[in-house]
């Protein structure tokens, strides 16, 4: 633990005096390293979930229970939320108001920053996907090259890797930076976000601010395991599929796909308005549901 520690502030050294942190360390492997580290660089650290039992892993907290932490920063009055996943790979954050920031968020804060020192590869971040239609849009504006791939990290090291890209990741989190590491690092993540804010002295809300969040709405249709990749070839679907395409044109975005690891396929729209959103993906998931059982 204490080789990971040393290891982790002197990658990314930075001097967190005067700030202070709520950390959500989901009762799993960041809850001694993370606070450890955090207050070895300064801060001033709240822990929260930080009594592992074996047990009560991940339960009702961490980066996939947000509630609590974006309660306790407003409590606190404290400058940023972090939320580690029980691994520890992953972080979300909460900015001062209590308002989540997701991996997207954290990607296009970072990668500016980097991009700014001269420090991200080829200008390019890596993303899924899956990432909101407001990262790739906050990418043209930033002219930065957003290379997209299929969900899930593995592939998004593999495009790294191919190319030669410093800095890559998923919405939820996970989020790799390959000149230290060959996976996503929660604290690390954590320590480049820091950075940023103590380098511009600007609240992490108004960094925030660097992409606008799309709604998304995204609703799985239970379809048979065998049957999952082969959704287009059921013209009812397909056409389904194709007038969503140019309802959203250039408004928004269409992604259906199957999921790798369940009998489903995964509908996902994002758009301006959210009920619209969710009314249309709800009923093309219904569609697929219907027709493939």
């Amino acid at each position: 633990r204490e080789e990971y520690i040393n290891h982790a502030v002197q990658t990314v050294p930075v001097d967190l005096s005067g700030m202070k942190i709520v950390v959500d360390c989901a009762e799993g492997a960041a809850h001694y390293t993370s606070v450890e580290a955090l207050r070895e660089l300064g801060a001033s650290v709240v822990p929260i979930h930080n009594m592992p039992d074996g047990t009560n892993i991940n339960s009702n907290c961490g980066s996939t229970h947000m509630e609590e932490l974006q309660a306790r920063v407003v409590y606190e009055k404290a400058d940023v939320g972090l939320a580690f996943d029980g691994d520890a790979d992953r972080l979300l954050a909460v900015d001062e108001n209590g308002e989540m920031v997701d991996g997207d968020q954290i990607m296009g804060i970072v990668g500016v920053h980097m991009r700014d020192q001269g420090k991200l590869k080829k200008d390019t971040i890596v993303a899924t996907v899956m990432s909101n239609l407001g990262f790739f849009k906050m990418g043209e504006r930033e002219h930065l090259n957003m290379e997209q791939t299929k969900v899930g990290d593995r592939y998004v090291l593999e495009r790294m890797r191919e190319i030669g890209a410093s800095l890559g990741g998923e919405q939820s989190g996970h989020i790799i930076f390959l000149d230290e590491n060959t996976t996503g690092d929660g604290l690390l993540s954590a320590l480049h976000l820091l950075q940023v804010m103590v380098d511009t002295k600007k609240p992490l809300s108004e960094l925030a601010k660097v992409m606008t969040v799309m709604p998304q709405a995204l609703i799985n249709a239970k379809v048979p395991n065998h049957k999952k990749d082969r959704y287009m070839e059921y013209p009812e679907i397909a056409k389904a599929i194709e007038e969503l395409d140019r309802k959203f044109a250039g408004e928004g975005r269409v992604l259906i796909r199957p999921s790798g690891t369940e009998p489903k396929v995964r509908v996902m729209i994002e758009g301006k308005d959210q009920e619209m959103i969710e009314n249309e993906a709800r009923k093309l998931a219904d569609l697929i549901q219907n027709i493939m059982l």
